[in-house]
């Protein structure tokens, strides 16, 4: 977990860095200090106002309904079991009443954390595959990522914000070009710190990942639950995935890369069963994963790590 945090830190602080560079160029050539505290100012509420009421945009947009111990025991007691192990506070659990088969976590803190199912997966994975599930997103609250993706989330929203306001409203009409110039610096910038932000959602994942199987589950049940939420992904139509777009980095995959990952998945079920076994996951310990151009950009690009990379590192771990 240490090792995760000094990632995620160390990219805050490469993101500030960013920002620090664009001040000196704008409050040199431009702008008094008031006019960029302005700027910073209104990111820093919109940062609080997201802090604040984040939790509730996103039971508004998962239709998230929270329940009680005698409404679902086996979860729940899954849920505390997990959290047991973890040594941290009890999430309140919820379900989520929408059909994607998924799993998500949120909260501002890890006395405040949520674990929620969607109704979709209750009724696609067995218990141990669900038990891994939620131990992943456990880790991440655990692991305290949540609030810290959110703080690095906030950074490329100042740079879009400055990149716009220098590009469509220039102050003066003779110095409009320098203005344009520093609109796309500020672009630029915004368009590195996204991807650093991306990088930072990917490597949480992983770290998510192997909190799960140090919770007591088993990789290949991990494994099993990925390939079938997969699975479930492709099925859904694209209505169903339009609706869940803006949310998907909070899920244990992708949705929106499920039609191309089940084509990879199935050829590591062997026996055709809809699982991935133990056995299965061995022999793909000794395999070597390459990635193509288009696989490895697209990578690059998303919230997730490439499923078979991610795969590839469950089969090294020891259950």
């Amino acid at each position: 977990m240490f090792a995760l945090q000094l990632r995620m830190w160390l990219l805050v602080t490469i993101l500030f860095g960013f920002i620090y560079a664009l001040i000196v160029v704008i409050g040199r050539n431009f702008l008094h200090v008031g006019d960029f505290s302005f700027y910073l100012i209104i990111s820093l509420v919109m940062m609080f106002i997201q802090y604040m009421i984040g939790p509730k945009l996103v039971e508004w947009s998962m239709r998230v309904k929270y329940i009680k111990r005698e409404e679902n025991p086996k979860l729940f007691h899954m849920v505390e079991s997990l959290a047991m192990r973890a040594q941290i506070p009890t999430p309140r659990i919820g379900i989520a009443q929408i059909p994607l088969p998924n799993a998500f976590a949120f909260g501002r803190s890890i006395r405040d954390g949520r674990v929620c199912v969607t109704a979709g997966i209750l009724n696609l994975l067995n218990e141990e595959e669900l038990k891994a599930v939620l131990g992943h997103e456990l880790s991440h609250l655990k692991n305290r990522d949540v609030l810290t993706i959110t703080i690095l989330s906030v950074i490329p929203m100042i740079m879009y914000r400055i990149a716009w306001s220098f590009l469509f409203y220039g102050r003066r009409r003779d110095d409009r070009g320098n203005t344009a110039l520093i609109g796309l610096a500020a672009f630029l910038f915004y368009f590195i710190t996204n991807l650093l932000v991306l990088y930072a959602s990917r490597i949480r994942e992983y770290f998510a990942d192997r909190g799960s199987i140090q919770l007591g589950n088993q990789p290949s049940a991990l494994a099993s639950s990925l390939y079938k939420l997969v699975y479930g992904s492709a099925r859904m139509d694209k209505e169903s995935l339009k609706e869940v777009e803006g949310l998907k980095a909070f899920f244990v995959n992708d949705p929106s890369q499920a039609m191309k990952e089940i084509k990879e998945l199935s050829q590591l079920d062997l026996d055709k069963s809809g699982t991935i076994q133990a056995s299965e996951l061995a022999l793909l310990r000794t395999k070597t994963v390459k990635l193509n151009f288009g696989d490895r950009m697209m990578e690059v690009l998303s919230t997730h790590p490439n499923m078979l990379k991610r795969i590839k590192r469950l089969s090294e771990y020891r259950g």
